[in-house]
């Protein structure tokens, strides 16, 4: 893989907003008709933090994180240009994310996926996600799974 470098930034960022704005071309047509129910909860907004991953000074991944309560962070918006899917971004930006939350304080990362985005499960599961019950606007959502992790330095 080649080298990946990792920017924290905001919602702002022009390079998080592009690759935000291809990962909602993605989830449009992974989701179909329920894209419009779950594209309520991605609002950019609410998120305390963004990372961009770049390689060859290009961004090809991202992520951010909203608080969720004093311990706990939500991860949001975790997107990897399908050109360089399977080489390892996503772990990186997901690592990335959680040192950002140790960072601030936070304890405990949780996160909601779709069982049409089996690559997504894959990467948090290897990351050390466990499923949970499925949590606030995602309770009795059938194709919704989610995830938390507890949070610390190694």
């Amino acid at each position: 893989m080649a080298d990946v470098t990792i920017k924290r930034t905001d919602i702002k960022d022009t390079d998080f907003l592009g690759l935000v704005k291809l990962l909602d071309a993605d989830l449009a047509i992974r989701d179909g008709d329920e894209h419009a129910f779950y594209n309520q909860f991605n609002a950019l907004g609410v998120l305390l933090h963004a990372v961009v991953a770049y390689s060859e000074g290009k961004p090809i991944g991202c992520g951010g994180i909203k608080k969720y309560d004093s311990n706990t962070v939500e991860v949001k918006r975790m997107f990897t240009d399908p050109n360089h899917r399977g080489k390892g971004v996503g772990a990186q930006v997901l690592e990335a994310l959680e040192t950002l939350a140790i960072d601030e304080g936070y304890s405990r990362s949780i996160l909601e996926t779709g069982i049409k985005q089996p690559e997504a499960i894959a990467l948090y599961t290897k990351m050390g996600y466990h499923l949970i019950p499925n949590y606030d606007q995602y309770e009795g959502v059938v194709n919704s799974r989610c995830f938390q992790k507890n949070l610390s330095r190694t």
